[in-house]
């Protein structure tokens, strides 16, 4: 596989209350995907150095971007985390590789900055107990 940039993603979706992908590229502006691990510590009184072993699998996901209201953009698909309990698919296809989990959203906050932007965030973590890894 060759060397690429995140200048321009093939998909960057995210599943409305109704469980529908909405495509969200043109409102997003960062992201930031992490996918750690658990760890136990095991060490012994035996022990020299750590022991430790890799536990269950997580993912956590923070999407930020401009204000878009209008129909079927970011403010309808998070409009409803304050009010609804439901997993989300989020889709990221960055051509290869390709990565999609369900997350559930925790907050949809709006921020107004001194120079007059409007921005909003939304940060997930990772449900329904099962785990995919980027794909290629």
């Amino acid at each position: 596989m060759s060397k690429q940039t995140g200048v321009a993603l093939a998909a960057l979706s995210v599943d409305d209350a109704g469980g529908t992908p909405r495509d969200i590229r043109p409102q997003v502006t960062n992201w930031d995907l992490a996918m750690p691990r658990g760890v136990q510590d095991t060490t012994g009184q035996d022990a020299s150095a750590m022991d430790r072993l890799l536990l269950l699998a997580d993912s956590s996901i923070n999407l930020t971007g401009t204000v878009d209201a209008a129909s079927n953009q970011q403010h309808d698909v998070f409009k409803t985390v304050p009010t609804t309990s439901v997993a989300r698919t989020v889709t990221i296809d960055a051509g290869t590789p390709l990565f999609s989990n369900e997350y559930l959203f925790t907050d949809y906050t709006w921020t107004r900055a001194q120079d007059g932007s409007l921005v909003w965030a939304s940060p997930g973590v990772l449900t329904g107990g099962v785990f995919n890894a980027w794909t290629t």
